[in-house]
């Protein structure tokens, strides 16, 4: 019997995928525009990965975390203030893009920009065939609010496939992550164009931020 110590072909495999995506972030990333509506949209170029989430879920920390940078993406002082889709490119010459879309369960916001953000948002995911994955973020101090759950009901009718990433996992206890981590999955399963594996990260300790990575650039190959 052969004696198996190292890691199996799988781990190899992502292990390599990670190295490819370390040295790839660690290279060019350069904000390239804004679009406050479809017609400012760029060139179908490169494929695209967008990141969302509810106001304050993190989102700005962690495209910084993952393009290791202190700030490439800013965060809104108002929540729900920024009504864009923002893009980065990763690479020279790109390799893919970034997208930052505007936040979503902004309360105080009025009807017609809520409406303005659903007609932005609904329209792109529909309609851009080089958005090869969403990234869906969840605080993981609360985790799967309604909101989210409306936001899911989206990418599935827009056939998107998204992963959902938990955000701020530092500043809950393990076992609250734990059950977090479980609910979420548990919802996930539920919807059809949902990863069924939930990831965990923080922006601040760089947890998870590696295997993000990675899945950032398998998913921009498919």
């Amino acid at each position: 019997m052969v004696s198996r110590t190292g890691p199996d072909e799988e781990g190899l495999r992502l292990m390599a995928l990670e190295e490819r995506a370390s040295a790839l972030f660690s290279g060019r990333v350069d904000f390239l525009k804004s679009a406050p509506s479809l017609k400012f949209l760029p060139d179908p170029g490169a494929p695209e990965i967008a990141f969302a989430g509810r106001s304050n879920v993190g989102k700005s920390s962690l495209l910084n975390a993952v393009t290791g940078r202190k700030s490439i993406a800013r965060a809104s002082v108002t929540p729900g203030r920024t009504q864009e889709l923002n893009w980065f490119e990763v690479g020279d010459p790109t390799v893919m893009r970034l997208v930052d879309m505007p936040g979503y369960g902004f309360a105080k916001a009025p009807p017609k920009v809520v409406e303005a953000w659903r007609k932005l948002v609904r329209d792109f995911l529909r309609g851009r065939v080089v958005l090869k994955r969403t990234l869906l973020l969840i605080d993981a101090r609360h985790g799967v609010k309604p909101v989210d759950a409306e936001m899911m009901t989206m990418l599935d009718e827009a056939a998107v496939g998204y992963r959902i990433v938990l955000t701020k996992a530092d500043k809950v206890r393990a076992d609250e992550l734990a059950a977090v981590h479980a609910a979420t999955e548990a919802v996930a399963r539920k919807h059809i164009a949902a990863f069924p594996g939930v990831m965990i990260t923080s922006a601040e300790k760089r947890t998870g931020i590696a295997a993000l990575r990675a899945a950032i650039l398998e998913d921009s190959e498919i």
